[in-house]
């Protein structure tokens, strides 16, 4: 018999479920309870790992130590840890470790596949705390993908300024953004916010982008600083 197989299954393994999330429990008994379903490795096991990044306990070193511990303990399980994964990425408040997670065990196509799917479920309407939003189209600045730019497109109309605002960073970080030049005039048009007008502007001058179609237009809506030539090209001060 191994070292935590007389955990495994029946009630033993329900305590360390029930403890592993539990603020209240002592520092010795979360860790133990980390270690051992780590080893056991099943699906439920997994699925109560993962319910240690949902908490925050004091001091902020000892969480770390058992959120990372928690972190090994799911990724050494590889694609037996996707499901739970996947599940967690979409019922959870945050983006930072689910994600982390799934770059140590998919392959970065893979990843943008599954947070591209998480997007799809997503709306532009009001909503109360749309961090998680703010995350996930965020990360799109930093990945380049055939698929972004229609996916992110229809968030430049999205209720909250800093999606809005990222919506666009990640459409210009793509190769095939041009796909999106109508739709990012459109945007800059109808855009109250400056910060999110200069991240436009700014993306057309690294384009080389005109707004020469709606040249008269587009001048009353140039924040400081930023001005349109003859022929529709963006410019902006040094």
């Amino acid at each position: 018999m191994g070292l935590f197989d007389v955990f495994k299954g029946g009630g033993g393994l329900k305590k360390h479920i029930d403890r592993v999330g539990n603020k209240r429990a002592q520092k010795h008994e979360r860790w133990e309870s980390i270690q051992v379903l780590a080893a056991d490795g099943s699906e439920e096991a997994i699925r109560a790992l993962l319910v240690r990044f949902t908490v925050r306990v004091d001091p902020s070193i000892t969480d770390g130590e058992e959120k990372n511990a928690a972190f090994h303990g799911v990724v050494q399980h590889g694609e037996a840890a996707l499901e739970p994964v996947r599940d967690f990425l979409e019922s959870s408040d945050t983006l930072a470790w689910p994600l982390k997670i799934l770059r140590e065990i998919q392959s970065e196509e893979q990843v943008t596949t599954t947070l591209l799917e998480l997007l799809a479920k997503m709306h532009t309407e009001y909503e109360r705390d749309p961090q998680k939003k703010i995350d996930l189209i965020a990360s799109f600045e930093e990945q380049k993908d055939p698929r972004i730019v229609e996916a992110v497109t229809r968030f430049l109309k999205d209720m909250n300024e800093t999606v809005r605002f990222h919506a666009a960073g990640a459409i210009f970080h793509q190769d095939d953004a041009e796909a999106a030049h109508e739709a990012l005039t459109n945007a800059f048009l109808g855009e109250e916010s400056v910060r999110v007008r200069m991240r436009i502007l700014d993306g057309f001058i690294d384009r080389g982008w005109k707004l020469s179609g709606v040249k008269e237009e587009a001048t009353k809506k140039m924040p400081s600083g930023y001005s349109i030539g003859k022929k529709g090209e963006v410019r902006k001060k040094a």
